[in-house]
């Protein structure tokens, strides 16, 4: 190991449940009963509550949360948006529920939202480092449906939603962000759509064409998350084997990697995996939380999981994570926020242990 190293960076995902209020209020906002100006000043009450609890959590980067994507962390781009209709892509989980993807009638295509936004209203609540989740332009390429929009053809809307990510991207640095998350949890999804790989690689080449407009330097501060799934405690892919993803994974022009692996029945193995296909300039940041497990872990368990990893991976190129979000929809309440604090302070105490193990075991070689 190299004695040199000091810190093991932690991160979390993104998404924290919505606070009691602001769930009230969305159901009454729904309902009619509530105005946009009065939602707004129960969205900056959520996102100045949510970022306080992570400080005090001991995280070095902290989120809003996403407390200001409305219904979920896949669709806060084309929230209002005039052009949608609401049978797009249904995704079927392992519990039996599905969800189903905003569907485009018409182009152009633009952002209603940009995380941006959401980052400026939020970046003067602390002092601390803050990254941006985003999804990806290969989860919004589902939003055109499979027959032809006339006059708008699906070759023109890849070109319109690549230069609206890169201006999120752009928005997300300029405002402040220290790292920038393209959430990719259709990576595994769309081996299960097509065994054969190519929606996969289609995924791969276009989110590589939005990465492609920014410098190196931009590159080594997007961070790409993958993982099954995690809605209700339920997953959307799992059962799809991750040596069928990992090694197209790190094609992807980015410099870290978020990598769900407590929840995998064979984490070694994925280890392993990753090991072998991390490019040297990339780090791993794997994942030590299972988020649809409703325990909560231990700093030890975590310990040992960091451990484990160290085992294959090199430190230098090592961090921990959650394997997702906290319920990244608005409506999934099978998580609290006090057990998910209670997680993320284990991943923060566990990763702390497991340097401190690591540097003492450096210390008698």
């Amino acid at each position: 190991m190299d004695k040199r190293i000091t810190i093991l960076p932690t991160e979390a995902i993104g998404s924290l449940p919505r606070t009691q209020a602001l769930m009230q209020a969305q159901r009454e906002y729904n309902a009619g009963q509530l105005d946009w100006t009065a939602m707004q000043a129960l969205f900056d009450e959520a996102v100045k509550q949510t970022m306080s609890e992570l400080e005090a959590t001991g995280s070095p980067i902290i989120t809003d949360g996403e407390q200001r994507k409305t219904h979920g962390f896949a669709t806060y781009l084309v929230e209002g948006g005039h052009n949608f209709a609401p049978d797009g892509l249904e995704i079927p989980f392992s519990d039996g529920h599905v969800r189903r993807l905003p569907r485009l009638v018409s182009g152009p295509f633009r952002y209603a939202l940009s995380a941006a936004d959401t980052l400026v209203k939020a970046r003067h609540y602390t002092k601390l480092p803050m990254k941006q989740a985003i999804i990806s332009a290969s989860a919004v390429s589902l939003f055109y449906p499979s027959e032809p929009i006339e006059g708008y053809s699906r070759a023109q809307f890849l070109e319109d939603l690549i230069d609206e990510q890169e201006k999120e991207i752009r928005g997300c640095f300029a405002a402040g962000a220290d790292k920038v998350q393209i959430d990719f949890t259709e990576g595994r999804l769309a081996l299960k759509l097509d065994p054969s790989g190519s929606v996969l690689d289609s995924f791969i080449e276009l989110n590589n064409r939005v990465l492609a407009r920014l410098t190196e330097e931009e590159r080594q501060r997007i961070g790409v998350h993958t993982c099954p799934g995690a809605d209700h405690d339920a997953t959307h892919s799992a059962d799809v084997d991750y040596a069928e993803l990992l090694p197209s994974l790190f094609e992807l022009k980015a410099g870290s990697f978020y990598i769900a692996m407590a929840g995998e029945a064979d984490p070694e193995r994925g280890l392993k995996i990753v090991a072998r296909y991390l490019k040297p300039w990339q780090r791993a940041f794997i994942g030590v939380i299972d988020v649809n497990d409703p325990r909560i872990e231990t700093p030890e368990e975590v310990c040992e999981r960091v451990l484990q990893a160290a085992r294959f991976i090199p430190l230098e190129q090592l961090g921990t994570t959650d394997d997702c979000g906290f319920s990244p929809f608005c409506d999934d309440v099978s998580t609290s926020r006090e057990t998910a604090l209670a997680k993320i302070r284990a991943r923060i105490e566990g990763t702390k242990l497991a340097l401190e193990r690591l540097h003492a075991g450096a210390l008698h070689e």
